[in-house]
């Protein structure tokens, strides 16, 4: 049985917090300066074009929606599982959820050029689309996150925390299923249409989500100064990993679906052979330094005893799932579409031809002004609300531990 949880909000005083707001805002600063370019200068100054309609900003949005799934991983933990020694992580676990969300949701939202627009898209729906959908697993992810949030900082409302957070397990499932099917659905394009996609995402959203979540809490107490002991950070690095092993699992499952099937031999010797940019963010990112190399240092029995090891495993299991979503959405448009399957068709537009895509200085500011407008959202609420527990040290978590076999990583925090 753990202690009593003490929860406290941030002084937020300290020469580093303003620091960190203020570099926050440079972030959102330029998202903002990005979205009026585009929404003044149209897609133009993109890197989009008729083929590739889904750019670098959608790559961010797509990871942060997928984090923010994964991020609610301490909070299940805890409600749904019953693992008692995530109980202290949960609160923090949901905020992240939802500022992550949002972040990725202002992305998609700003890079319409005109977010106006966005009424017309809430206002009349076309329920064969799995877009429709998807707005409401995102706007009710919010709301059943915020209700399970609140069941846990009421103690009169304690006792349905439980119901809250089978609600919350099952709604992310299925808002991530959501995700992947938008690739899933599209028959047209032969990199997307495939079942397995909407499993893989949530196996994504599993290890994205954990990594951010390592990351968030390593820099929280260190910045704050509040204890954080070994145990829950050895337990929560060993799931990290378990969670790449199962993401490479759906990616081995996936590739082999494909080679089995004559039709998609094209695109797989694309993505594995000859694709160029996609082959090496593919098998170097992806799977090297996204995947291989994380597993290493998590599971090395010296190496991961050390914090930064584990801060920079989850730093690369980051870059390994934005090289993944990189192939996916910009490889699958950029591989030559095929109208007419089964039969020769030839003109002037583009045949056969891989499309080109080389992304541009606003896509990438709006992409990294979602990502500040989420943390700028966390930090904050981390000031105002008691969100973050007063300790984490391993007395806390398990006070019935064997200390002599809890190896200190100290040495490397």
């Amino acid at each position: 049985m753990t202690l009593k949880t003490h929860f406290r909000e941030i002084e937020g005083r300290s020469a580093r917090y303003v620091a960190l707001l203020g570099g926050l805002l440079v972030l959102v600063a330029l998202g903002v300066l990005a979205a009026l370019m585009k929404g003044s200068q149209g897609h133009y100054i993109t890197g989009m074009n008729n083929q590739v309609v889904w750019g670098l900003p959608h790559i961010f949005a797509i990871l942060l929606i997928v984090a923010a799934s994964g991020a609610l991983n301490a909070a299940s933990f805890s409600s749904v599982f019953g693992r008692v020694a995530y109980k202290p992580l949960a609160r923090v676990s949901a905020l992240l959820a939802m500022t992550l969300l949002i972040g990725g949701l202002v992305i998609l939202v700003l890079d319409l050029g005109r977010p106006d627009r966005l009424v017309v898209a809430m206002t009349h729906y076309n329920f064969k689309s799995i877009f429709a959908w998807n707005i409401f697993l995102y706007t009710g992810f919010l709301a059943v996150v915020a209700v399970y949030l609140w069941f846990m900082m009421e103690r009169r409302m304690n006792r349905y925390v439980p119901v809250a957070g089978y609600t919350a397990f099952v709604w992310r499932l299925i808002l991530t299923t959501g995700t992947g099917s938008i690739f899933g659905f599209l028959v047209a394009r032969e990199a997307y249409d495939a079942a397995i996609l909407a499993p893989m995402f949530i196996a994504m959203s599993f290890s994205l989500g954990m990594a951010v979540f390592i990351l968030v809490v390593l820099a929280t107490f260190h910045g704050t100064g509040r204890p954080l002991g070994d145990l829950i950070l050895r337990r929560m690095k060993n799931l990290l990993g378990i969670f790449v092993v199962g993401v490479l699992y759906f990616v081995l499952a996936y590739h082999l679906t494909n080679l089995y099937a004559t039709r998609l031999h094209g695109i797989e010797a694309f993505v594995l052979v000859n694709g160029g940019i996609y082959t090496f963010l593919f098998w170097a990112v992806q799977i090297g330094i996204g995947s291989v190399l994380p597993l290493v240092l998590l599971f090395h029995p010296v190496w991961s005893q050390s914090r930064r090891v584990i801060a920079a495993a989850s730093g690369l299991v980051l870059v390994g799932g934005f090289a993944q979503l990189y192939v996916i959405v910009i490889g699958g448009q950029a591989y030559p579409l095929e109208m007419f399957p089964g039969y020769d068709m030839s003109s002037s537009f583009f045949d056969g031809v891989v499309a080109s895509y080389t992304p541009s200085l606003p896509e990438l500011m709006l992409g990294v002004g979602g990502v500040g407008f989420a943390l700028l959202l966390f930090v904050l609420a981390l000031k105002f609300l008691p969100f973050l527990p007063a300790s984490l040290s391993d007395e806390h978590v398990d006070p019935h531990a064997d200390r002599s076999s809890t190896r200190t990583a100290a040495a490397g925090a």
